[in-house]
């Protein structure tokens, strides 16, 4: 009965198992042995009972095999290793297979690892085709985006390797859309995508996959590790991209082909790697195309600080000439006219030249924690009659606790009164402005203002932030990219969003202050709403 039981227990296993005795003759192979003998070409070896009896080395028909093997059973021998394990390639005509090999000692009845207790051999290989390619995928995925700075690159190579590794049907990688370090899974916007389809067949609305997959997304930045969940689509499976800095974003596959636990686990372990190198390679591209951004502003502001030096000297002596003109010519209403003319460009271009000595050599950043509503509540204060003047309600509500950030009070006012300034000129007369604070859990604060006027075309939009460019009539175009570069010192971020349903809305985020401790929690809240009247 024994026997029998040993027998099933064998057969049982998914596994190839044979033993050896110490002279390498085979003792005994499960059944195993013949689907895999079958499957790879070998018929002649397909009944394992034909197998007993026979030496192991004249099964194996590889002399490298056999020299491999001979190796591995002389180490067990002398007891220099316990067990030996090594992989090896298996081809069949459709197929490159890859399994493992473990062969460990059978001990006599003294139980010692000498040459005399070596009883004989215990073979098993297990298939590790699917774990094998994993590692492969990550391996080339982590050489791929080590070279790789461009973020469009980064999500093309990361998808090719997801597809490979976990073996999905679909997939999407999500990024963060304001800035990185909020961790906030309802800015995240899909960068990537494939294979995810409308009932129709037809690809799906990016707008409507954004909301059906950020619970997941939500879920896996929370916990900080892949989260499960079964969907309409199969099973869904949702690594954070998380970097020191916080959430960059996510990425969800879809894959069906998921067998067994242990399967799901490796798929699990495989897509957190993936979605850590991800991490890092988006970081790395941020980071490449901040520092070409801020040679780029340094060169332009450089050709800037130089054309408004040339240019202020020229403008005095027009101005100064067309003065001593309406001083000598006051009763000829012709020429008053037109000498008022030329006085009021080069006032206009008077200003130009400042707004470009400003931005091409700024003031050196003088830092200091503190809390930016606090600057926002000098400048409200201080642009009450600018409010007053059309009429505009502004609903303000702050953050629930102070944040404390490293910031230059009087450049970041700089900045805001520049933004109010167009959220006042767009809004129409008697309507509302919305100004929203918030502190994020990192220390971060986030600004959102938001007028009630007509959308920014998409144009327009796109380059919004480049200098001498204006919507305006009369605008230099210079006051959105002098924001940004002020933004831009203070390691924050500035950006704009416009729709004909939701307006316009302006959010300024900046990092919390290293040094930010026992910040005290003080409760927020929103400020009285003033209507002002003509």
């Amino acid at each position: 009965m024994s026997r029998v039981f040993e027998r099933q227990v064998l057969d049982s296993l998914p596994i190839t198992i044979y033993t050896v005795d110490a002279d390498g003759r085979i003792t005994s192979a499960n059944r195993s042995w013949s689907r895999f003998a079958a499957a790879n070409g070998a018929p002649e070896l397909a009944d394992e009972r034909a197998l007993v009896g026979q030496s192991i080395f004249d099964a194996i028909a590889d002399p490298l095999a056999r020299e491999q093997i001979e190796r591995a059973m002389q180490l067990l021998r002398t007891g220099r290793a316990p067990t030996l394990t090594w992989e090896f390639p298996c081809s069949s005509p459709d197929t490159e297979r890859i399994f493992l090999m473990q062969i460990s000692p059978l001990h006599g009845e003294n139980g010692d690892a000498s040459a005399n207790g070596i009883a004989g051999f215990v073979f098993s290989t297990v298939d590790i085709t699917a774990s094998h390619k994993s590692r492969e995928a990550l391996i080339d995925t982590g050489i791929a985006l080590s070279r790789t700075i461009a973020l469009d690159r980064v999500f093309t190579e990361v998808g090719q390797q997801v597809r490979r590794a976990v073996g999905c049907d679909a997939f999407a990688i999500a990024v963060a859309a304001d800035d990185a370090q909020s961790g906030d899974a309802a800015v995240l916007r899909i960068a990537h995508q494939f294979g995810f389809e409308d009932p129709d067949g037809h690809a799906a609305d990016v707008a409507a996959l954004e909301r059906e997959l950020a619970p997941a997304w939500r879920d896996a930045i929370a916990s900080g590790a892949v989260a499960v969940r079964h969907a309409a689509r199969g099973l869904e499976l949702t690594a954070p991209m998380v970097s020191a800095k916080g959430a960059l974003g996510a990425i969800t596959v879809v894959a069906d082909a998921i067998e067994s636990p242990q399967r799901l686990d490796e798929a699990e372990r495989v897509l957190a790697t993936l979605a850590a190198q991800t991490a890092v390679a988006i970081e790395r591209a941020w980071l490449v195309r901040r520092v070409e951004h801020k040679r780029r502003l340094e060169a332009i502001g450089e050709v800037a600080a130089g054309v408004a030096h040339e240019l202020r000297n020229p403008l005095f002596g027009i101005s100064s000439a067309a003065q001593l003109l309406r001083f000598r010519t006051k009763e000829d209403p012709v020429v008053e006219k037109n000498v008022g003319r030329i006085l009021r460009e080069v006032e206009r271009l008077n200003r130009m030249v400042t707004a470009l000595l400003e931005y091409g050599r700024p003031n050196a950043l003088q830092l200091a924690p503190g809390d930016p509503d606090a600057v926002w509540d000098d400048v409200l204060e201080s642009q009450r009659g600018r409010l007053e003047s059309r009429a505009l309600l502004l609903r303000r509500t702050r953050a629930d606790r102070p944040a404390r950030c490293l910031m230059d009070a009087e450049q970041l006012a700089q900045v805001f009164v520049n933004v109010l300034f167009n959220a006042v000129d767009a809004a129409p007369e008697a309507s509302d402005l919305t100004l929203s604070s918030t502190t994020l859990a990192n220390g971060a604060w986030r600004c959102r203002l938001t007028n009630g006027g007509p959308p920014i075309p998409a144009e327009a939009l796109a380059r919004a932030f480049e200098i001498f460019f204006s919507t305006k009539t009369g605008g230099t175009g210079i006051g959105l990219a002098l924001c940004q570069r002020i933004m831009d010192e203070h390691g924050g971020t500035i950006t704009l969003e416009s729709s004909a349903d939701c307006g316009t809305t302006v959010t300024i985020a900046l990092p919390g202050a290293a040094e930010a401790d026992g910040r005290s929690e003080v409760g927020g809240g929103n400020e009285p709403v003033r209507r002002a009247t003509n």
